[in-house]
Formats: structure tokens, sequence, C-alpha cells
């Protein structure tokens, strides 16, 4: 799973890959990195094409000064896929990247074989206080204060400590000090911020899917969720679920905002059986418009390669 990259119009994209088989892409969340799926692209190798991007303005990716809006980052997912070869995938979107996902889906449906949201952005007005108050005015100066070296040393010190003596953070607590510590780079953190102001403001997300989700008929769905998210609830997955015609919903109870970091094994083998259990849709182009206009419709599945 060493980290590559590949410019696309002219930046580049860094991305994780490994395994052979039919393509998963696996795309992260806000102010996170390819490394989110370190847990379970091992086991996912074994029988697919994984492939983990970071997301325009995270980890490795350039960082330039621009557009970090949902479109913009299917677009650059999309480009990424047809740069290394791949017409199709299931794709995978976690918090943000569930957002991303969605809009992929949505604007390449025949890219789209399968369709799996973890804890997934996009899909209700509420989310945490905290996201809708770095999304105020100044905020970023707020947080520079907060990602200061000193702080960030003082936490790093600290987590030392606990590892010397046999304790190790949890997986939620790892994904907090790993979006910590990569916000201590101003680059970093203006795209942060490009891309939070883009679906979040001080009233909750202000992007939503919930009025398209009847597009998915015929494009296999999966909700993923832990019980305890505190970020986004998940109550936006039941009601998902219900709106996105023959969905299937995992609820991972004592998980929170991360199941696929907190209870790995388990995700992966919910993962596995849906892929195995739905054969890839192939929805073009032109069936998307007809369905957009009769607002309802089905699509064409083609068996298992």
């Amino acid at each position: 799973m060493e980290l590559r990259s590949v410019s696309i119009h002219g930046h580049s994209i860094a991305f994780r890959t490994a395994g052979e088989g039919p393509v998963v892409v696996l795309l992260h969340g806000m102010a996170g990195s390819s490394a989110a799926w370190r847990h379970v692209m091992p086991v996912l190798s074994r029988r697919f094409t994984v492939l983990a991007p970071d997301l325009l303005g995270h980890g490795d990716s350039a960082k330039p000064h621009g557009e970090y809006s949902i479109g913009a980052h299917a677009n650059v997912v999309r480009d990424l896929m047809a740069a290394l070869g791949y017409d199709s995938a299931t794709i995978v979107g976690q918090s943000f990247g569930g957002g991303v996902a969605m809009q992929l889906a949505y604007q390449y449906p025949a890219r789209c074989e399968r369709l799996v949201l973890v804890s997934s952005g996009g899909l209700g007005p509420e989310v945490s206080p905290l996201l809708r108050s770095l999304s105020l005015p100044g905020a970023e100066y707020v947080l520079a204060a907060a990602c200061a070296p000193a702080l960030r040393r003082g936490a790093d010190h600290l987590v030392g400590w606990f590892e010397r003596v046999g304790l190790r953070p949890g997986p939620i607590l790892e994904e907090v000090l790993s979006a910590w510590g990569s916000l201590s780079d101003p680059a970093t953190r203006r795209g942060f911020f490009h891309t939070l102001r883009a679906v979040v403001n001080q009233r909750g997300q202000a992007v939503s899917a919930t009025n398209r989700l009847y597009l998915t008929e015929g494009v296999p769905t999966m909700f993923v969720w832990g019980a305890n998210d505190s970020l986004i609830p998940v109550s936006h997955a039941l009601d998902a679920h219900r709106a996105a015609p023959g969905s299937k919903l995992v609820i991972f109870e004592g998980a929170g905002h991360f199941p696929h970091c907190e209870d790995p094994e388990r995700f992966a083998e919910a993962l596995i059986d849906f892929i195995d259990s739905n054969p890839p849709a192939c929805v073009s182009e032109t069936e998307l418009s007809a369905r957009l206009r009769s607002g309802t419709g089905s699509a064409e599945q083609r068996p298992s390669a």
C-alpha cells in the first residue's frame, strides 16, 4: 500500500493501491487521507483492486488555490480512475467522502457499480456543533492557534507516554489526532476550510442529496453507520435507507463516526458480502436522463466479473 502519485490537470494526486480484481474506490473524510483505510485495505486487496486517493487539498495531494466543491472532488476522482485505466468501480465514501461518492455516482453513473456510504455527509442538515462553528468567518485563525507546534508536540509526548506504558489510543482518537496533525500545515488547513465551507455553514450541512436518492434505484447501495456517531447522527442513515429503493443498512452498535477503523474486520466482511451479493449496476447517462424526466426507473444489471 505504498503511496504513489499521478499528475491530474497539473496537480499531483496521491493514492494508495493494492490487490487485483474488481475495483473498489475508498474515499476518506474531511481532514483525513487515504491512510484512514489502512485497517481494511489489506483484507480487501485479497479479492479486489483497492484504490484509496488523497482528495485534493488533503494528505499528500496538491493543495492549490481553487475550487473544492463536492463536484470538483468528484471530477478529480473520475479523472484519477481514468488515468489508472479503471472504467468503473464500487465507490465507498466515508463522511465528506460519502458526499463525493454520491456526486460521482450522479455525475458519472456509468462509473459507479455499487455505492457504499459510511457515516456519510449530504444526507441531512444536522452536523456536529464543532463543524458548524468552524464554518464561521475567522475560525481559520482560531484553528491555526489550536494547531500550534507547541500544542502538537505536547499531544505527541502524551500519546508517546501512553504507548510506553502499554496503552494505545483508540481508533477514534487516532483519527482525530491524525486530522489535527494534518491541519498544522497551512496549505492543508486552507484546503480544509475551502472544503468545509462548500458543504457546511452555521446552520448545518448546506448540501443535501436526499431528494435524489430515488436515482439509486437499481444501483446496489449500502449505508454503514456507527450507532454512537456524534458528528453525523445515525438518523440520517435510517432516513436515507427508507428513501433509497432496495438499499441495505448496517448499523455498528457501540461505534462512532469511524466504523471502518473501530471495527475493521466487521466492516471488511460487510463490504465483501455486499459486493458478492449484488451484481454491478450499469447505468448509462441516457437512462439517468430518462429517470430524471420521469422521476422513476430501474437500472440494467450485468453479471459479476
